[in-house]
């Protein structure tokens, strides 16, 4: 591994280098173990710990099936993926494991295993393809998307992410990218930005594609220009990435955080309009079973406040239980609510008076596909759209990394170092980061 990590560090090494690199037998990847995944049975969600399921271990190495990359991880991402197979919630992830075995991928019986190596971000540089491979060759730069497909199916052929046998790679596959290598897909991958750290270009993929498709996509909202997009957890992974999208093209974003200090990050991405909910002191449930329905008119009026009268057009939902009633009624009428994850909650509840009288609609928005993904990537290329890295761990702090996100204290993206020895390494486009450099490094305390 050491020559690996020595190459990837010089500026000579060319593809040729890392072609004749042997690969390692093992390497350290982060797993949750089949044998544990009933330890925090009984207990409250909120009361589990991911330092205590997610450990680092040895591993064999995986050789590409056809159509498949291995990769030197520099830098990885902690994604909500990532706590909830840590907490074994909604259920262990072994079962993906066994049931993606018996398809009929290449190689796909490799990823029943005993232990899952997680993680769906990556950035890092290509070691080995397998047959079939032609687009990427050793020691190519990439980033990570992390939807898995087969596309055998007719289903996936005009949308990918309707396909029968689509996965979340290092959530319903095995050989994620918390890891020091990664087993991928080839239409996975994508060029890395060159003006970034790898810690920074690994942090995008997963979030800033998802948001993509949930606000500008035409499977999702279909932004335009002065849209009124009210964003929940707008401070967080997802939502950082929605603002700048907002912003980007031409929306007027109203953000949602919960303190003074993340409610100061959504300003320096340039949001103007800001609730603060911890300020407000909003609860939108008077126990665990009664929704209060004053608390979503008192936020419709908050935001009407902002907006100089008007109502949302689109609602960018993920919390889930805790704020989709909130969410549905607050659209205007005719407005979109576009719901992707359920981070308080699976299970919603509405006044469905809200929806089908004002003539709502709710979307379901799942990652994205590999053209909107490319897409993302692209702006983040040309320094339109910025990383929102805030914290960064090493590979051995992974739980660590992870129980702070299960936990809400974070604001952005969460990055973790694979390969990459310190932070700060991989930038190749000097000029564009000088640029950019301020949007870059908004997230980061200490820049």
């Amino acid at each position: 591994m050491r020559d690996i990590v020595s190459a990837a560090l010089s500026d000579d090494a060319v593809g040729a280098d890392f072609a004749a690199l042997p690969v390692p037998p093992s390497y350290r990847g982060a797993v949750v173990l089949r044998d544990e995944s009933e330890m925090f049975q009984g207990m409250a969600t909120a009361d589990k710990e991911p330092a205590k399921s997610l450990r680092v271990q040895e591993v064999p190495t995986p050789e590409p099936a056809p159509g498949e990359v291995l990769v030197a991880v520099m830098a990885s991402s902690v994604n909500y993926n990532t706590v909830w197979t840590s907490i074994f919630e909604p259920m262990p992830t072994f079962g993906f494991l066994q049931r993606y075995a018996r398809s009929n991928d290449p190689g796909a019986d490799r990823h029943d295993q005993p232990y899952h190596v997680v993680g769906s971000d990556l950035a890092g540089i290509v070691l080995r393809t397998g047959p079939g491979v032609h687009r990427w060759q050793p020691g190519d730069r990439v980033v990570a998307h992390c939807l898995s497909v087969d596309l055998q199916s007719p289903d996936g052929h005009d949308d990918t992410m309707l396909d029968p046998e689509q996965r979340i790679w290092g959530f319903e596959t095995n050989f994620g990218g918390l890891a020091e290598l990664s087993l991928v897909k080839s239409n996975q991958l994508m060029p890395m930005p060159k003006h970034l750290t790898w810690e920074e270009a690994a942090a995008s993929g997963l979030v800033n594609s998802t948001a993509y498709r949930q606000l500008v996509s035409r499977n999702g909202a279909q932004m335009k220009q002065g849209d009124v997009v009210l964003i929940w957890g707008a401070a967080g992974g997802l939502g950082s990435y929605a603002t700048q999208l907002a912003l980007n093209g031409g929306a007027t974003p109203v953000c949602v955080v919960s303190g003074e200090h993340k409610a100061d990050l959504v300003r320096s991405l340039g949001a103007e309009l800001v609730i603060d909910r911890a300020k407000e002191g909003y609860r939108f449930w008077r126990d665990e079973s009664t929704p209060d329905p004053k608390e979503w008119k008192r936020l419709g009026s908050h935001i009407r406040e902002l907006t100089g009268g008007e109502d949302a057009d689109i609602v960018f939902e993920h919390p889930g239980r805790e704020t989709f009633g909130a969410s549905v009624y607050v659209a205007r009428r005719g407005g979109t609510v576009v719901t992707c994850a359920s981070t308080t909650g699976f299970r919603h509840e509405y006044d469905n008076r809200y929806l089908w009288m004002s003539l709502k609609r709710i979307i379901g928005s799942h990652f994205a596909n590999y053209r909107e993904a490319w897409a993302a990537n692209r702006l983040i290329g040309r320094g339109m759209i910025h990383p929102t890295l805030s914290t960064v761990y090493p590979l051995s702090d992974v739980g660590i990394a992870t129980q702070a996100v299960h936990r809400n204290q974070h604001a952005g993206k969460v990055g973790v170092l694979c390969l990459a020895p310190t932070e700060g390494l991989g930038v190749r486009d000097t000029a564009l980061r000088e640029r950019h450099l301020a949007g870059v490094n908004r997230f980061r305390p200490h820049a």
